[in-house]
């Protein structure tokens, strides 16, 4: 691709957002001000709960495994209990 296109792709996208930034900026008067009347609360940061959803089923795979780990050992410790 040519150099010149890929500079005008790159401001386009630059520039779509900004565009972006600065009407999420204006209308968030307007979103706090409908908010208020409806009484809503704002929700929590979605990045946090994602986040601790995420370390939740990391933790429940590493006890899981924990677990299948200890119930084989204590099947092994029986087998040679029973052998001896």
């Amino acid at each position: 691709m040519n150099k010149h296109f890929e500079d005008t792709r790159y401001y386009l996208k630059r520039a779509g957002e900004t565009a972006k930034r600065g009407v999420e900026e204006e209308l968030e008067p307007l979103r706090e001000r409908f908010q208020e009347i409806r009484g809503e609360e704002e929700e929590v940061e979605p990045g946090r709960i994602d986040k601790l959803r995420s370390d939740l089923e990391d933790l429940e795979e590493r006890a899981e495994g924990e677990a299948k780990e200890a119930i084989g050992d204590a099947r092994e410790k029986l087998r040679a209990y029973r052998q001896s």
